[in-house]
């Protein structure tokens, strides 16, 4: 392999990283300034969900379950072998396991 090609996969890849990492360091600072600021929004909206299957989308993964509580700044949810602890300033978005035409929950989950 070109050693010029090399160097310019490597320097993208340096690069992508380089933009995620400030993504995130991005988000964590408006997370911490709506600390500030006052209570979060979310907490309202979840409230809505308490007790529905849903799909729960974090930062770094997705979650699937039953909510259980929302307690401070906190949701419980119940996936049938465990209950989680997930943090509200980390959800990104939050929606009902959708159901096919005779009232199963889908299998495959398409975004």
């Amino acid at each position: 392999m070109d050693t010029a090609l090399l160097l310019c996969c490597f320097l993208l890849l340096l690069t992508l990283y380089e933009h995620r990492q400030q993504q995130r360091v991005y988000l964590i600072r408006q997370i911490a300034s709506k600390r500030r600021k006052g209570a979060n929004p979310m907490t309202e909206i979840v409230k809505n969900y308490i007790g529905l299957d849903c799909l729960i989308y974090t930062m770094n993964s997705q979650l699937t379950g039953v909510i259980k509580t929302v307690e401070g700044n906190w949701i419980t949810v119940d996936n049938g072998n465990s209950v989680e602890a997930v943090n509200l300033d980390y959800v990104i978005r939050i929606r009902e396991h959708p159901k096919n035409g005779k009232g199963k929950k889908k299998s495959i989950v398409l975004d």
